[in-house]
């Protein structure tokens, strides 16, 4: 038994309402269960009751036992004072308010009903499952986890845009720098995505916006900051790209960061930090309103297009500096647009949509509907489930299903459960 259950039971009343009695027998009336309270204090607040015929506006508490007023030492928090009823599953002693009197308390363990409680019971039992509801999942309605996979998609585009909210504030707002900083963070995939967005961080985005119709420059610049253009390579482009990156940070005052935060160790040579620095170059080159463009396309093939770039000559037979290799195109793939889409471009156009106080639910999910579903230990495990993602909006949702639902056994909280437990 876990106050979830008491949470859930209390905000959907299931349990008998006929003829309430508190544990001193005073008859009780619920008009209003109250909202519940995600912070610290009482569990619900803004309740309304009638005890004793006497209407009562306040907080409820709810506890597994009665005792755990005392435990959780509630009667030394003036967060508490407020409370006007303590709705416990099984009342073992009296609570007393500072004027002494006793708190009225609901005891719930026999009123609640028995359908609901064996059915929570049987989630319950089914907790060490990789999802407590694993064995009935591919029964449920089409309609229901359609309309829970779109929620759950919104939700993780919340959660995404915290962090680009944050990088919003810091830059004042200015969208086309926060670009810069996402896409940097993507192009190092998550082992270099750290070391990438760092890079990016060293850099004004003022001086990309001066240098970036210069190619040369631009790429002195990048491969400089990222501090590969330290050492002495006998190498005709690296040297230009080293004397000119010698011009731009006396110029701009520049100090690079330590090339030894990237790594290339077990990477595929395609995913190499030089390979992802030089595509970045590449579309910064050709696009100078990346931006504006980014926020005009809504299909899958315009980005695809968008993002073809020309990457130096050089980099066709080496995939580092000092190092030649066999010649290779090092064009951007489909599937890393793909990702680029998922986690920056959509959830930054999620914010810019929100931001200018436009409608974004119907664009959002048509352009996150066209991008194919992601491939990973999670999404193989629930199509064995017989739940398969069709596109990357369910893909996104059945991760955020797996990491923020039934790792964390909020059955009671997600549609899935929550349609278990009352059927």
């Amino acid at each position: 038994m876990k106050e979830d259950f008491l949470y859930y039971v209390w905000q959907y009343k299931l349990f008998s309402k006929t003829a309430l009695k508190t544990s001193k027998q005073d008859s009780l009336v619920i008009k209003d269960v109250g909202k519940r309270n995600v912070n610290s204090g009482p569990d619900f607040l803004n309740a309304q009751l009638f005890l004793d015929n006497q209407h009562w506006a306040g907080n409820v508490e709810m506890h597994i036992k009665s005792s755990d007023w005392y435990l959780h030492k509630h009667e030394t928090d003036v967060n508490y004072d407020a409370v006007i009823l303590h709705v416990v599953w099984e009342h073992d002693t009296d609570v007393f308010m500072k004027n002494n009197k006793p708190l009225p308390t609901l005891e719930l363990k026999d009123i609640v009903d028995k359908k609901v409680f064996k059915a929570y019971q049987e989630i319950s039992k089914n907790y060490k499952n990789w999802i407590p509801c694993e064995n009935q999942i591919s029964e449920l309605d089409d309609f229901l986890i359609l309309n829970w996979l779109e929620r759950l998609y919104f939700e993780r585009l919340e959660s995404k845009s915290e962090f680009i909210t944050e990088l919003l504030k810091k830059n004042n707002f200015d969208f086309e720098a926060v670009l810069f900083l996402l896409l940097a963070k993507n192009f190092g995939l998550k082992i270099n995505g750290d070391a990438f967005l760092q890079l990016a961080n060293s850099i004004d985005f003022s001086i990309i916006r001066k240098v970036r119709f210069d190619k040369k420059q631009l790429n002195a610049l990048l491969f400089g900051q990222a501090g590969f253009l330290i050492e002495s390579i006998e190498e005709p482009y690296y040297n230009e790209l080293q004397k000119e990156y010698e011009y731009l940070s006396y110029k701009y005052k520049l100090k690079p960061i330590s090339k030894h935060i990237f790594q290339f160790f077990r990477m595929r040579p395609h995913n190499f930090p030089t390979i992802r620095i030089a595509q970045l170059s590449a579309l910064y080159y050709k696009h100078q309103n990346l931006f504006s463009s980014i926020m005009e396309i809504n299909k899958k093939e315009d980005f695809y297009d968008l993002f073809k770039i020309k990457i130096n000559d050089f980099w066709k037979n080496h995939f580092t500096f000092d190092k030649a290799s066999k010649s290779s195109s090092k064009n951007i793939s489909k599937a890393f647009v793909d990702l680029v889409l998922i986690n920056t471009i959509i959830p930054l156009k999620f914010v810019y949509l929100k931001y200018k106080g436009e409608n974004f639910n119907e664009e959002i999910l048509k352009l996150i509907q066209q991008v194919s579903s992601e491939k990973n230990s999670i999404i193989t495990k629930f199509k064995d489930l017989k739940l398969e993602a069709n596109n990357a909006m369910e893909s996104q949702a059945l991760l955020e299903l797996k990491n923020n639902y039934c790792t964390k056994k909020r059955c009671l909280q997600c549609a899935i459960g929550n349609y278990l437990v009352r059927k």
